[in-house]
């Protein structure tokens, strides 16, 4: 099955080589190229897809006020010429970074490495040991070589390691290979909140909320711009 993806760059001739190279590899689906992020973000509304290339240096909004505005978790792969984002990349947990001109060789190491991480998505080897059933008020994840059981009442909040998750609770940390959208999709819904592209968060532990932070036990989490709303609705607030 093919990655779909869109393209998010205010220059044609970059945003034409980088669809020539996704034809090239006959593994990624353009679904459509936006030259500023509100366009990206209303065509994002209405379809989802698997994978944004997305520039940082834009008219208006920027690349990462897109990522904050995201109300789900796509693959992202940011296009640039500037190393100076290489940080700010690397806070918002971006799959990979793609530094302008780059070759077909490399555009190709950072699909296999999305197809890599799609592959182990779906692996049950590297997600939970057991599917919990939604009543279950515990849940088995692997980490330090072992299977550990975590009380959900005990967790604070999740956060993204790129291919790997931080599970915090007050006493201790866990870390275990998979991805945010795996948890997300068997914790959501429950008392677990997605806030941010990079955490979820067990809301029942919210100490209190300054601005666009979070604060839980001491550690503060960001809340990202898509997610204020359901934030809002959730915690019933006035």
């Amino acid at each position: 099955m093919k990655i779909s993806c869109i393209i998010v760059e205010d220059i044609q001739i970059a945003a034409d080589f980088l669809r020539k190279f996704c034809e090239k590899s006959d593994l990624v689906e353009v679904k459509g190229h936006f030259m500023n992020v509100a366009d990206a973000l209303e065509f994002l509304d209405r379809e989802k897809v698997d994978l944004l290339f997305l520039d940082v240096e834009m008219p208006g909004a920027n690349g990462f006020d897109l990522l904050d505005r995201l109300t789900y978790s796509p693959k992202i792969i940011l296009t640039t010429s500037k190393t100076e984002y290489a940080f700010n990349a690397f806070q918002y947990h971006v799959d990979d970074y793609l530094k302008k001109p780059f070759t077909y060789k490399r555009f190709m190491e950072a699909i296999e490495k999305l197809r890599q991480q799609q592959a182990a998505e779906i692996s049950p080897t590297t997600t939970f040991a057991s599917v919990p059933q939604p009543d279950s008020d515990f849940l088995f994840i692997k980490a330090e070589d072992k299977l550990i059981k975590l009380n959900k009442d005990d967790i604070l909040f999740l956060e993204s390691m790129r291919d790997y998750v931080k599970f915090v609770t007050a006493g201790k940390s866990y870390i275990t290979y998979s991805t945010l959208k795996n948890m997300e999709e068997k914790l959501i819904g429950q008392t677990f909140l997605k806030v941010h592209r990079s955490y979820i968060v067990n809301i029942n532990k919210i100490d209190d909320i300054r601005g666009n932070t979070i604060y839980v036990l001491g550690n503060q989490i960001p809340i990202g711009k898509g997610h204020k709303e359901d934030l809002a609705t959730r915690l019933n607030i006035l």
